[in-house]
């Protein structure tokens, strides 16, 4: 779950990559980087937020109109520095790539590069497989008859290698901007432009933040290349087929920022639909609150609807300290733990003596529930019910979210009730999968729902999963 961001302009790229990193920083603040090219790439990345990496004299020194930047969201461990995108291939051309998701055979590419095609490997990080296949394909083309039409061709070969989750966006030296996304559409991507640019984004924000008045998704399997004249090629690499189209909801859920757009789906819309839905479930277990408040900031606009359904005051009783970061995307489950009571604080007339109805938009390891849990509790609440506006999670995401083992889930082989007593709730409330669905869905839309169901979009071998875990336990990098 990284953000990606791909310009090409008439003005230096780099003063419309950092501000829509910026805008991308609550999908990654692990590591962030950029790439532009101007007689040869100028690449930043390092550890930490976006405003932490890039200083004015970094800035300064990134010349090029065209350029792609990253902020990355680790998937085990703390990631490492060697990991940070943007990737360069020094041939053909030059290439600069970053990428958001994940690529279920990696460890498989990985060892055909190294073994059959005599690549060096220096990260753990799938964007660097994706980028030395495209290298690889496009060597076979004859590279000197650039065009168009021969791209795609080589991204078609590449499409037939990769299975999982791919949001790609790319610098080909003197030549333009490449983006693609992969044939399910799990990962996000849309295409914007205004009077001075066209970009590509993880999220509509960023190209609203860039003043883009035309935005239109990137279907599954398409491809866009842009030549340095700002002439727009496109193709369907990969025909989806029917039914196969599957966008990450849980994206929906948590990790989108509310004022995007996603497939023409409103994150914010969705979640109040999530709120209807979560409301009638709770009038169907005959809960009765004397006050529901939402945990800030993600379940807001469903927690109001939660209220209004069932005819209870809607109050802030949790107030977040803006200056502390996500706390599902931190590195480390003890660093998650360590922020709760740093990150929220109650407003004690609010709480003291009430039957508060707290509303959050899922739990994973349940450490998190139980610290907020004890913190209103402390605070003096007479009973404290615990409504969540996503299913049980249970199953790992092997397509980019920090939840790739089984016994990372507190719902795994645990009854509600047997939640509940653990986390410390009164009651629990879940959200139905088919409520998920109901309230996230408009038109024929179809949706990755693995993480909830173990229904996979793609194919997921049995062994991937226990790799995935042995990799896990030793803390071992392996992806973005």
């Amino acid at each position: 779950m990284c953000g990606i961001i791909g310009i090409i302009s008439k003005d230096p790229a780099i003063n419309s990559i950092y501000p829509a990193l910026i805008a991308l920083q609550h999908r990654g603040q692990d590591a962030a980087g950029a790439a532009t090219y101007q007689n040869g790439f100028h690449v930043k990345k390092g550890m930490g937020l976006v405003t932490n990496v890039f200083s004015q004299k970094h800035l300064q020194r990134m010349r090029g109109s065209v350029g792609i930047g990253h902020v990355r969201y680790p998937t085990v461990g703390s990631g490492a520095a060697e990991d940070a995108q943007p990737f360069i291939a020094t041939t053909p051309f030059g290439i600069a790539l970053a990428h958001n998701g994940n690529i279920v055979n990696y460890f498989l590419l990985r060892e055909r590069l190294i073994e059959k095609e005599f690549r060096y490997l220096d990260s753990a990080c799938d964007a660097e497989v994706i980028l030395n296949f495209l290298s690889i394909e496009l060597m076979k083309r004859h590279p000197r008859d650039f065009q168009p039409d021969m791209l795609f061709k080589a991204l078609r070969r590449v499409y037939h290698q990769l299975t999982g989750s791919y949001a790609v966006v790319a610098v080909i030296a003197n030549k333009g901007l490449l983006a693609f996304r992969d044939s399910r559409g799990i990962k996000p991507l849309v295409f914007g432009r205004n009077t001075h640019c066209m970009c590509f984004a993880s999220e509509s924000v960023a190209l609203d933040l860039l003043g883009c008045s035309e935005v239109v998704d990137v279907e599954p399997g398409q491809a866009y290349f842009i030549d340095m004249k700002s002439r727009v090629h496109h193709h369907q690499i990969v025909k989806p087929a029917r039914g196969s189209r599957a966008a990450c909801i849980f994206e929906y859920v948590y990790f989108a920022r509310p004022d995007s757009i996603i497939d023409g789906i409103g994150v914010y819309e969705a979640r109040l639909r999530l709120g209807a839905e979560l409301g009638a479930e709770c009038a169907r277990q005959n809960i009765k609150p004397d006050v529901v408040i939402p945990v800030p900031d993600t379940a807001r606009g469903s927690a109001q609807i939660v209220a209004e359904k069932l005819g209870v005051k809607y109050r802030e009783g949790l107030i977040k300290n803006r200056y502390i970061h996500r706390t599902f995307i931190m590195p480390t489950q003890a660093e998650r733990m360590a922020a709760v009571r740093i990150k929220l604080n109650t407003i004690r007339s609010e709480i003291r003596g009430k039957k508060v109805l707290l509303v959050d938009d899922s739990i994973v390891r349940g450490n998190t529930a139980r610290e907020i849990i004890r913190l209103v509790r402390d605070t003096g609440a007479s009973s404290i019910l615990y409504a969540v506006y996503a299913p049980p999670l249970r199953y790992p995401c092997v397509y980019g979210i920090d939840m790739q083992t089984r016994g990372e889930f507190i719902a795994r082989e645990k009854s509600v009730e047997a939640i509940q007593n653990e986390i410390g709730a009164d009651r629990l409330i879940y959200q139905t999968v088919e409520g998920l669905v109901r309230g996230v869905k408009k038109g024929k839309m179809g949706f990755c729902t693995a993480c909830f169901t173990g229904a996979y979009p793609t194919d997921v071998p049995q062994q991937l999963l226990e790799r995935i875990e042995q990799d896990r336990r030793s803390c071992t990098p392996y992806t973005q």
